[in-house]
């Protein structure tokens, strides 16, 4: 039961995020526009929390998905939102801030 939760909310063994996305991993920042203006990781993508669902089409199932936004809080529900919609390689990672350090 109690791993079912961790699942849930996303916690579990690390990940090695810098070695998803020198993968190929797709970082998606669902910030406002104005947040993402504020500053962003470079090369990713600014697809809005409350935009996600109608811009799906732009992301591919068969490429790991990073997650981003000011806390951890918008892209855990982006997270759950892609995982319930197929997409399988899907991480959380947190705050845009913290995800800096592996701009291409």
């Amino acid at each position: 039961m109690i791993e079912k939760i961790k699942k849930m909310l996303g916690i579990g063994p690390k990940v090695d995020l810098g070695t998803v996305i020198a993968n190929g991993g797709v970082i998606i920042d669902v910030r406002t526009t104005g947040e993402y203006a504020g500053g962003h990781v470079k090369g990713s993508l600014n697809i809005p929390l409350a935009s996600l669902n109608s811009q799906m089409s732009r992301l591919k199932k068969d490429k790991a998905i990073i997650t981003c936004c000011a806390s951890g809080m918008r892209s855990g529900s982006a997270r759950s939102i892609l995982q319930s919609n197929g997409f399988k390689e899907v991480y959380n990672g947190g705050s845009w801030y913290n995800l800096k350090k592996f701009e291409r």
